[in-house]
């Protein structure tokens, strides 16, 4: 295997030590042809060391990609091309994917980005995911909260530990009534879905999204749908959850299986249920709040990383009119 060049004049030499240089190279060598390709350098190993051969501008950079999929395989006990993918890229764009918080950060890697923390709500929300076992992440709109509990199931899923990923959300403007809706349950649903389709979209392939949502490794469905399952194995996200009644919550958190993860996100200043309505998010935080096992993660304006005119737009809403 390797890929000689008229520029191969340099080699270097890379210690390959506390990781299985199998899981490294990946299948048949596919992670090192990943480098060889983008990079035009020959990798090969000799031993525990993987030598390198190739403009000596380059070594550096293959050095610190190599060391960089180590760090990541260490952490995460599995490398697949994406992961390789996103460490070249960021690589040759002058970054490391690991950034001045650490590899400890990463909750993601796409092929375009990695996706980490950006604000201290979200460094709060990531440290509780990996905690407990169910998580309430409350606050404004573009904080993140869906977003990032998208990466986290994600995350999970490509771990290896979860079996499925399922996404839900109340299609309240429905009134739930979904039979009443021309077309078939996907068109009628997919309008109240579309932000977590759009997550989804957005950390993987569509090809991939499709094919596990054929094999229903990941169901993006409306809350209504969810009675009388019991799901194991699964990262469960309940999404704009401040718009269940307090029956379709308490439906919902006993879903709970074996071996499950939940979160649960939700904005309590944007509820569209009716007046006369409480809230199920509201019920369930008041009730669980000192239930072990349980975190509540709170978001604040200072933790909105859309546009930023969406953070004066909010702090807007807040005052008073007239202020």
């Amino acid at each position: 295997m390797g890929l000689t060049t008229a520029k191969s004049a340099a080699e270097k030499r890379l210690p390959i030590r506390e990781v299985n240089p199998v899981e490294l190279l990946g299948p048949n060598d596919t992670n090192l042809k990943l480098i060889e390709n983008h990079l035009e350098v020959s990798l090969f190993l000799r031993g525990d060391e993987l030598v390198v051969r190739g403009d000596e501008s380059k070594l550096a950079l293959i050095e610190n990609i190599i060391v960089e999929m180590m760090a990541v395989l260490s952490r995460k006990k599995f490398l697949d091309k994406d992961d390789v993918l996103t460490i070249i890229r960021l690589n040759q764009s002058g970054k490391s994917s690991l950034g001045e918080t650490g590899l400890d950060s990463v909750v993601l890697f796409t092929r375009s980005e990695v996706i980490k923390p950006r604000t201290a709500g979200q460094e709060r929300y990531f440290a509780a995911a990996g905690k407990y076992e169910m998580v309430f992440g409350l606050g404004p709109a573009g904080t993140g909260k869906t977003y990032m509990a998208v990466a986290f199931a994600i995350s999970a899923l490509k771990n290896r530990e979860v079996k499925k990923i399922i996404l839900t959300r109340p299609a309240v403007e429905a009134g739930e009534r979904l039979g009443f809706l021309p077309g078939d349950l996907r068109e009628k649903v997919d309008p109240y879905l579309a932000p977590l389709y759009d997550a989804l979209f957005d950390m993987m392939p569509h090809d991939k999204v499709r094919l596990f949502m054929d094999q229903k490794t990941i169901e993006v469905v409306p809350l209504a749908y969810m009675r009388g399952r019991t799901l194991d194995n699964a990262y469960i996200i309940l999404d704009e959850a401040q718009n269940t009644t307090p029956m379709q919550m308490k439906m919902f958190l006993t879903r709970m299986g074996v071996n499950s993860k939940i979160i649960i996100t939700g904005d309590p200043t944007q509820i569209d249920l009716p007046k006369h309505e409480e809230s199920g998010l509201l019920q369930a935080v008041r009730i669980l709040k000192d239930v072990e096992g349980i975190a509540f993660v709170e978001f604040d304006d200072s933790d909105i990383v859309r546009h930023k005119l969406v953070r004066r737009i909010i702090n807007a809403y807040d005052r008073p009119i007239g202020t």
